[in-house]
């Protein structure tokens, strides 16, 4: 009796995939109402049974898994940590409805070799989310002779809004779920802003997100400068993300502020790139960053991950890229790997790959800014 809704429930630390992680207070208003939202959106009921292979760390696994369950009574199945051969053993022996994941962890279960005896007939939906998920990667799990993940949605937001702003709906049209990260959520406010001015930019057009609502975070422990540089006066947040608004309404995720990448004065987004070279069948995954460029001030690297090691050389994947995409927007750098840098959630820390390329292409120290920081 004694507690408030508007008392902090949970603090919640930034995934620190741009920089220092910073105590995201969340409150019970903020957490229970989205849990609520996103459980009804996927048409959570009693009848579900969501595998938790997200951690419980993280917004992605208390909120969006965890707390949509409980709103709406869906038996969970926690997995301890995430690893493609138990989650696709619960899958096939639970009999799972539901489950979340960031795109590396659908990529990690598809190419497992346990993966083609897996039994996916009970599967209706779950959530994509926590990075940039590609059109591609969703609408493989759709399919009824893959993961069977009909309802397959995305979620888009941040820690600070608890998290989530926009979303769909598991009964909208495929293209809109996979293509976009939906609509606003009710009694939240969306508006994509230049980041120069402040003004609100057409439909469209790119800029950074904004959202105001019951999910604004109470602010950052401790740091009420942080705060304020990140929760304007009007309380409206802002994302340093870029996305873009459609005229019906939905919303599509182009990049992160700090990940656009100024190549000789041109605003080049790096999930563009990405989702382009991702339909090369020999792609397993690929991330695109910047690296610092005298004579451009940046240049574009794309890191690459082949399903099979040496099925493609560089000269191969660059007249690919060329033959569809703008001369300016191919990748001067192209270079195959086996990983990318992670955080214990499982996002890519793309500032960590940023810096590792700049040292090993000697690029450091040339006069430039942080590669990819917008300066």
């Amino acid at each position: 009796a004694a507690v408030n809704k508007d008392d902090v429930c949970n603090m919640q630390y930034t995934s620190g995939t741009t920089g220092f992680p910073k105590g995201v207070m969340l409150t019970h208003y903020n957490v229970v109402n989205n849990g609520k939202y996103i459980g009804d959106h996927m048409e959570l009921s009693t009848a579900d049974r969501m595998m938790i292979q997200v951690p419980m760390f993280h917004c992605f696994g208390m909120v969006l898994t965890m707390t949509s369950s409980m709103t709406h009574g869906a038996t969970m199945y926690p997995l301890p940590y995430f690893s493609p051969k138990p989650a696709l053993a619960c899958v096939h022996n639970e009999h799972i409805t539901a489950f979340n994941g960031v795109p590396t962890m659908f990529i990690a279960m598809f190419n497992h070799p346990d993966y083609r005896k897996t039994d996916f007939s009970y599967m209706r939906t779950g959530i994509m989310a926590g990075a940039g998920c590609p059109p591609e990667l969703m609408r493989r799990a759709a399919q009824p002779d893959e993961m069977n993940m009909r309802g397959i949605v995305s979620v888009y937001g941040q820690t600070e809004s608890s998290p989530g702003s926009t979303m769909s709906a598991w009964t909208d049209p495929l293209d809109l779920r996979t293509n976009t990260v939906g609509y606003d959520f009710p009694h939240v406010e969306c508006k994509i802003i230049d980041p120069e001015t402040g003004e609100i930019v057409p439909d469209g057009v790119n800029g950074e997100f904004c959202s105001r609502g019951y999910n604004t975070m109470k602010g950052y422990y401790k740091m009420p400068e942080a705060t304020r540089a990140t929760v304007d006066a009007e309380g409206w947040l802002h994302s340093g993300d870029l996305a873009c608004r459609d005229a019906d309404g939905t919303y599509r995720i182009t990049g992160r502020l700090k990940d656009m990448i100024i190549r000789g004065g041109e605003n080049i987004y790096p999930k563009e790139i990405e989702e382009f070279i991702y339909t090369h069948t020999a792609v397993r995954d690929v991330q695109v960053i910047g690296v610092p460029d005298k004579k451009y001030g940046e240049e574009i690297m794309a890191c690459i991950i082949l399903k099979e090691p040496g099925s493609v050389t560089v000269d191969e994947m660059t007249n690919y890229i060329k033959a569809s995409m703008a001369r300016h927007k191919v990748p001067k750098y192209i270079e195959f790997v086996d990983s990318f840098p992670m955080n214990a959630a499982g996002k890519i820390l793309k500032y960590k790959m940023r810096q590792d390329a700049a040292q090993r292409l000697g690029l450091v120290g040339d006069g430039s800014d942080t590669a990819g920081n917008g300066k």
